[in-house]
């Protein structure tokens, strides 16, 4: 594992999953940003979800996803449902 899974909600397959799309590096996540990186995965995985997106935010601010503020969940499932199409 690297450096990518000592951050919250970065596992070794997540971690993967940046890699393949350039990022592996604290640094080079938070330059992305969350939506960026989950885009990237997304173009590889159209699996890639709401709760994925969300972890990504939740590394980048150091944190368990599901304590995000109720309006970074809300800006966070708008731009997910409009690249969803749901």
């Amino acid at each position: 594992m690297g450096e990518l899974t000592k951050l919250p909600n970065i596992a070794a397959k997540l971690e993967a999953q940046l890699a393949d799309v350039g990022i592996t590096t604290e640094e080079e996540l938070r330059n992305i940003g969350s939506r960026e990186a989950w885009l990237r995965i997304l173009a590889r995985d159209p699996s890639a979800c709401i709760m994925r997106l969300s972890a990504l935010e939740g590394a980048i601010q150091g944190m368990r996803w599901h304590y995000l503020d109720d309006e970074t969940k809300k800006s966070l499932k708008a731009f997910y449902h409009m690249h969803k199409g749901k």
